[in-house]
């Protein structure tokens, strides 16, 4: 008669084997495949940049030679101070901040408001409300009949010449509506019992449970009307009303091609350097602001895909 220690048998369940189910060749493969590729994607994505970068503080000679690649060659800051000491560079950037601000502010209203109605099956008109939008992804207006209608609107020169015509992002719209319409519906329909009307409901209840989408579609909208020139450029004529994309387009076409009114010894060294100077500028801002909204943009991106 075999006899067991109830000892042994609980010690043995107290330090279980370590030996533990090894990893496949093939997924370890896999792994090493899998590290080296996301590690080739983050150099070439990272190489453009550090390279506008180093281009940015080197000397016009090794720019015009090809030298210049990771690391400043020929180490200077002559077009910074030059662009920084202009009066009329600040007036531009603070333009940009108040524009994308009131812009994505408004378009966040806009989009909002909007997909929450078409989120609602219950609605009537919704299939054509939500063809509507759609028909603008494919058709517009055009430039001239566009330029035509802000004009007689008396909206040129303004701050609304560029945020109303691009209020609403279609695509943005879509990905909100799809986020409201996977919300549980027994939430909203406790709120109303509680005796919440809808526009309660959507500030108390719903908005809390959307920060990702929320804070996804305000990264996109403010990188897109930070980044925006072409509406200003057509319907801006005053300079003192240019975002700071627009006096850097015109500084860099002055520099090519007189020097954009500074010394003959300065053209040089401008001239070979102020587009990579622009973009980093210009793209700085939005690099301090999208490590605070990362994890939301991140969440933002796997909207759907998990469904109960």
């Amino acid at each position: 008669m075999v006899t067991v220690d109830p000892t042994k048998v609980a010690d043995r369940i107290a330090r279980p084997s370590t030996g533990g189910i090894r990893d496949s060749r093939g997924y370890r493969i896999f792994q090493v495949f899998n590290t080296v590729a996301l590690l080739g994607v983050v150099v070439i994505t990272l190489y453009p940049f550090v390279n506008i970068i180093a281009q940015s503080f080197s000397g016009e000679s090794y720019i015009r030679s090809g030298q210049v690649n990771l690391i400043p060659r020929g180490f200077n800051v002559t077009t910074y101070e030059l662009v920084m000491s202009d009066s009329m560079f600040w007036t531009s950037y603070r333009n940009t901040v108040v524009y994308t601000v009131v812009a994505t502010l408004i378009a966040m209203v806009l989009t909002t408001c909007y997909a929450y109605v078409l989120s609602k099956k219950h609605l009537r008109g919704r299939t054509f409300l939500i063809g509507i939008a759609v028909f603008t992804m494919f058709f517009n207006g055009g430039l001239i009949p566009n330029y035509v209608l802000v004009t007689s609107l008396g909206l040129k020169n303004t701050l609304w010449a560029i945020v109303l015509p691009n209020a609403i992002s279609v695509f943005n719209l879509l990905v909100m509506k799809s986020f409201f319409e996977n919300l549980p519906t027994e939430l909203e329909e406790a709120a109303k019992i509680d005796g919440l009307n809808t526009y309660k409901t959507l500030w108390y209840v719903v908005l809390p449970l959307s920060k990702a989408v929320v804070a996804t579609m305000v990264l996109f909208y403010s990188v897109a009307y930070w980044n925006s020139w072409f509406q200003a450029f057509l319907y801006m004529d005053r300079a003192e009303l240019f975002p700071v994309t627009v006096y850097l387009r015109n500084l860099i076409a002055g520099a090519n091609a007189s020097g954009a009114g500074l010394g003959s010894s300065d053209l040089a060294q401008v001239a070979s350097n102020i587009q990579a100077v622009t973009m980093v500028l210009t793209v700085l801002p939005i690099l301090f602001v999208y490590p605070f909204i990362q994890r939301y943009f991140v969440s933002g991106v796997m909207l759907g895909s998990v469904k109960q």
